[in-house]
């Protein structure tokens, strides 16, 4: 078997696996953003979540060009989506871990994302900056080929945005996350403990309401620990390479890298299951609902029509 074929194989799994995870997440988000936009009373969370969504949507954009390189084996989409692809997908993962650490407390919605959305992209533009297309000789080939690779100027520079930005857009936002998560838990068992003592009328309202909150809270909850467990793996990588610079036996396979992109990528696709399973429960049930016996209506109609049909025939 040819050395082309054998590499087809493996390719075309990664192929599948990559354009699953790109429909659900594609299809998830948009209806999850048509569910929210449609709500009548939007807040400040609402708004929040409408933007993990469009970030999610954004980091979704990227696998159609990582499927490309994938089969195509070298760089050929350009310098410009080399500058784009890896700031877009680490832009959008900053702007959904800091949307979750934002979620249940500011009321500035439109400086709180214009915050979210300038400080992300301040903190991504040196890999806007220093990725760039360059050639490169194969190990025991003739011809070289293009490759889309970060060009640091020093290895100290190299060093400072790795640890940094692990630390100030992953560790402390997290920090802050589990913090503020835990308070909001409190008060809210505490809120309603003190309902207990209420009127039954206001004691019925307000702990529908408290319950709401609580469904909300622990959803975004939920959000938080899928983003920390599927980011962590690639986190970790991109600290992996930077050590391979002061050891260089240390090897990381290309096949390992991309099932942790993959693993990555698919955090896009579980942030609406979650969120739409949590509070959104039963408009897809009624939904389904709808269908289902609308379809069986339409049958016993038909049905009906075909029964009056014979009876006229034999009287």
């Amino acid at each position: 078997m040819s050395p082309l074929a054998e590499g087809c194989g493996p390719r075309a799994v990664e192929t599948v696996v990559l354009a699953l995870i790109f429909v659900v997440s594609l299809l998830g988000n948009v209806c999850a953003l048509v569910l929210v936009a449609r709500q009548r009373r939007r807040g400040t969370t609402a708004s929040l979540v409408l933007n993990l969504f469009c970030a999610d949507l954004l980091f979704t954009s990227s696998i159609p060009l990582v499927l490309v390189v994938r089969w195509t084996e070298a760089w050929l989409l350009g310098p410009v989506a080399c500058h784009l692809l890896f700031y877009m997908m680490t832009l959008s993962g900053s702007v959904t871990i800091f949307t979750l650490a934002a979620g249940p407390g500011p009321r500035a919605r439109a400086a709180l994302l214009a915050l979210i959305w300038g400080y992300s992209t301040m903190t991504a533009l040196p890999l806007c900056i220093f990725f760039r297309v360059l050639p490169q000789r194969l190990p025991g080939a003739d011809q070289e080929i293009l490759i889309c690779t970060l060009v640091w100027p020093s290895i100290g520079g190299e060093i400072t945005w790795d640890v940094s930005f692990a630390i100030f857009n992953f560790l402390v936002p997290g920090l802050l996350i589990v913090i503020s998560y835990s308070k909001i838990l409190q008060i809210t068992k505490a809120s309603r403990k003190r309902l207990t003592m209420s009127l039954a009328y206001s004691e019925s309202h307000q702990l529908r309401v408290s319950q709401q909150d609580v469904r909300l809270f622990r959803t975004l909850f939920l959000l938080m620990v899928s983003f920390f467990i599927m980011w962590s793996p690639i986190i970790i990588t991109i600290l992996l390479i930077l050590i391979q610079n002061f050891k260089q036996n240390l090897v990381i396979w290309p096949s390992l890298f991309f099932w942790v992109m993959a693993f990555t990528f698919a955090n896009a696709a579980v942030n609406p299951i979650l969120y739409n399973m949590s509070l959104f429960r039963n408009e897809w049930r009624r939904f389904f609902h709808c269908c289902f016996f609308l379809e069986k209506g339409a049958m016993l109609t038909d049905t009906s029509v075909r029964r009056n049909d014979l009876s006229v025939i034999s009287s």
